[in-house]
């Protein structure tokens, strides 16, 4: 019919057209500043920069002296060990102390705080208070021998073979406060009707918790182990506020090597080519991620 009036649904680029202007800042923010940034230090990883950029193309030269580097395949080391062991601890101790707040215990809001307070304060805070508790001098060991056993010896952060696991207390103290509340919310967004059945159904609690509560917050979990890597990936601050990288080279890490390279060796060729491995590592992470949460649904 002539002259009719389409009162439909607007087109699509006219939907949300608000929103969209809105957010083009931000896009373009993204776009120049993160993606630009992310595309030339990869092209400049490719040259023998050093205090400027230059773009004198050297191939995989860079990437070759990386590898070659015993410092960076102690760093890599570091990395793996320290983010293998907070994932696992983070996540149990997390899970399990969520597990208790969600059994509406008295104070809980006062736990709560208690237990997410350490992750308000900085890393170089954090690595700092743990660098004066697990100093053999007037820390943990000097508490103890007070105490009477004289024999008693923990001094991590002074011994190269366990440096790391020393940082690593570090770490778990500042950040399994927040995948606790992270947990907690998933736990109370189950259905008060399935513990219900399960009481009635005879089911033991931790079975309850193992066969059906936890896989219901398989997207809670999933988002709380990407918040937890993209934290190891990057952890720098509480290294350098506990042991410089030390003794030697036995707690470095690569957002340090990276550091140290582009502004105190005025090597950017080298330091562009670390951080592009740490881009790829980031990458390794957000993209199974990214396509568990938006991928792998099946469209209805």
């Amino acid at each position: 019919m002539t002259g009719q009036v389409h009162t439909g649904r607007p087109r699509k680029l006219l939907r949300n057209l608000s929103a969209k202007i809105a957010s083009i800042p931000m896009v373009l923010t993204a776009v120049v500043i993160f993606l630009g940034g992310t595309v030339w230090t990869v092209v400049y990883s490719f040259t023998n920069s050093k205090l400027l950029p230059r773009a004198n193309f050297v191939g995989l030269d860079q990437y070759e002296r990386l590898w070659d580097a015993p410092r960076w395949v102690m760093s890599i080391q570091n990395l793996a060990i320290y983010g293998v062991l907070t994932l696992i601890f983070s996540l149990v101790m997390g899970f399990l102390l969520a597990a208790l707040m969600d059994q509406k215990i008295r104070f809980e809001n006062t736990f709560r705080t208690i237990f997410l307070y350490p992750f308000a304060l900085s890393f170089i805070v954090t690595g700092l208070v743990w660098q004066w508790i697990l100093n053999p001098e007037f820390g943990v060991q000097s508490v103890v021998r007070s105490l009477g056993w004289e024999t008693f010896a923990f001094d991590p952060l002074y011994n190269s073979d366990i440096v790391i696991y020393g940082v690593l207390i570090a770490g778990l103290w500042q950040g399994t406060g927040l995948v606790m509340c992270l947990l907690l919310a998933g736990l109370r967004g189950i259905d008060e009707d399935i513990w219900k059945a399960s009481r009635v159904d005879g089911i033991p609690m931790w079975k309850t918790y193992l066969f059906i509560i936890i896989p219901m917050m398989r997207p809670v979990f999933i988002t709380t182990l990407v918040i937890i890597a993209s934290g190891i990936v990057k952890v720098y601050d509480l290294v350098v506020a506990q042991t410089s990288g030390g003794p030697g080279i036995s707690s470095e890490v690569p957002a340090k090597y990276v550091y140290d390279y582009m502004f105190q060796a005025q090597n950017l060729g080298q330091g562009f080519a670390a951080s592009t491995m740490m881009l790829v590592t980031v990458a390794i992470i957000i993209v199974p991620w990214a396509y568990l949460e938006f991928g792998g649904r099946k469209r209805v």
